[in-house]
């Protein structure tokens, strides 16, 4: 009874105060009596204490509490939140990204309460929403602080990539890397850092940069590189680009070009022959423009110039060896070595056989054998041939068919000043148009067509690859009945 009369009295003593004093000095006149035997509880009464235990025990609905796994059975997970009953979450929910359960019973785990049934004491509980809501949490603290972010680039989406950071996000294509990426698939499955640029949480809106942090990290390491950067250094670097002209080279925030000229001595259609992208490369600066940080690199001149003291290699006269690389109509280019190469003239290529393109005598990338002609150090020129090799048919020419020698042979060509007759494999004589009768002849093929034996008579032999004969001397001589005949 004393109890009883002191609630009567506080809940006197509070009729004149505000309500929500009121309702503080009822909650505590219900903490004094929280012995009462149950049965004496209206149902209000103990409703208000059974909220309070709530309330101390901070569980509330479309909250995140931790739990106690206290089963695992099948493809159900129970926990256990201090609440009247206990809840189950799926299985599913508690695998990683290789299908392994990351709990055991008795694991402490964080769980988004959806909602609590007093009717039939029941609990609706998601493990994996109470992980976007942690994750919401902490992006939207990253954000704030300006901290970068991990995440996975999941799927192409339009415009860009959706990146998995523990909720999708955005990334533009745009902010994917420094230049342009033409193949974003390229870019699934990897797990890279962010920056977020636009958070909203409200929309469910988040749009990440990796641009942003490439962009930092080549300020700083451009600050390092120019403090070594500067002409005639040795530098390593990453090929970062390859175009038809050269490769771009990434020294370290700083790119630089290295031009096809500039990879090697050698001859090379393509810079992919040499490089790749993503290959380490040791260069030289030949240039570098400190205003405009243009920097060209080279290759080649880290190593010994081949040109210095190749005359003592390739000395005139010596026999060489190397590759045929090149023919264009005048001739054929034979590498001796890496960086060096020789022209053989097509002048040079026979004694005899007049022709028309070098690749009727020899074949592209095929093994030859040429004799050194001439060496020019300053204009970094080899001039080779290749009929010095055998004997030079036009030295015994003169001895073969001297001044006066009567010689049957066949025409092979016709042109208008005149015929060329052969006279050996590959060394004819020229017939002008006025030696080809005693008589004035206006166009030769009046008198004679291609593939016609005719006998002619030497006039004169020049070494240098010449010889003249003459029909109208020929046919006086036998006439006469002098004159020795030489059969071509």
């Amino acid at each position: 009874m004393v109890r009883g009369e002191q609630n009567t009295t506080t809940q006197a003593r509070t009729a004149p105060n505000e309500h929500s004093k009121a309702a503080g000095v009822q909650k505590k006149t219900i903490n004094m009596n929280i012995d009462t035997n149950v049965a004496e509880l209206d149902r209000d009464q103990f409703a208000a204490i059974f909220d309070e235990y709530l309330d101390q025990k901070s569980i509330k609905e479309q909250t995140v509490v931790t739990g106690k796994v206290i089963n695992i059975d099948g493809d159900w997970i129970t926990v256990d939140i201090g609440y009247k009953a206990e809840g189950s979450i799926s299985r599913n929910e508690f695998l990683n990204e290789e299908g392994e359960l990351t709990i055991e019973v008795g694991s402490d785990v964080d769980v988004y309460l959806d909602s609590m049934s007093e009717a039939d004491g029941t609990l609706k509980l998601s493990k994996r929403r109470a992980d976007q809501m942690k994750a919401w949490e902490d992006i939207a603290t990253a954000h704030e602080a300006g901290e970068t972010v991990k995440g996975t680039i999941i799927s192409r989406v339009k415009g860009g990539l959706s990146v998995d950071i523990g909720v999708k996000a955005f990334l533009p294509g745009s902010q994917v890397d420094l230049r342009p990426v033409k193949n974003l698939e390229k870019m699934l499955g990897l797990a890279l850092e962010f920056k977020i640029i636009k958070f909203n949480k409200r929309r469910g809106n988040i749009v990440l940069s990796r641009r942003v942090l490439l962009e930092e990290d080549r300020k700083v390491k451009r600050t390092e590189t120019l403090k070594d950067l500067e002409i005639d250094a040795i530098m390593i670097g990453v090929v970062k680009n390859i175009t038809d002209y050269g490769a771009f080279i990434d020294l370290g925030g700083i790119d630089g070009l290295l031009h096809i000229t500039d990879m090697t001595y050698g001859r090379i259609t393509h810079p992919s022959e040499m490089v790749e992208v993503g290959q380490e490369v040791e260069v030289k600066v030949l240039k570098f423009d400190a205003e405009s940080q243009r920097v060209s690199l080279g290759c080649k001149q880290i190593r010994p110039d081949p040109w210095a003291e190749v005359d003592l290699r390739y000395p005139a006269g010596a026999i060489v060896r190397g590759k045929v690389v090149s023919m264009p109509d005048y001739g054929c280019f034979i590498e001796l070595e890496d960086g060096i190469e020789g022209l053989v003239h097509i002048s040079e290529m026979t004694w005899n056989k007049r022709v028309k393109h070098p690749s009727k005598l020899v074949e592209l990338n095929a093994e030859v054998e040429a004799v050194v002609l001439d060496i020019d150090l300053e204009q970094k020129r080899i001039s080779l041939g290749m009929k010095q090799l055998g004997d030079n048919p036009w030295d015994v020419v003169e001895q073969t068919y001297p001044v006066g020698t009567l010689i049957k042979g066949n025409v092979r060509n016709i042109t208008d000043f005149g015929i060329f007759v052969g006279i050996e494999d590959g060394i004819d004589g020229l017939v002008h148009i006025s030696e080809l009768a005693p008589n004035r002849v206006d166009r030769v093929t009046d008198i004679l067509q291609e593939g016609d034996e005719v006998l002619v008579k030497c006039i004169e032999v020049d070494k240098s690859g010449k010889i003249r004969l003459s029909r109208k001397a020929a046919l006086g001589e036998s006439l006469g009945g002098g004159g020795t005949v030489a059969q071509a």
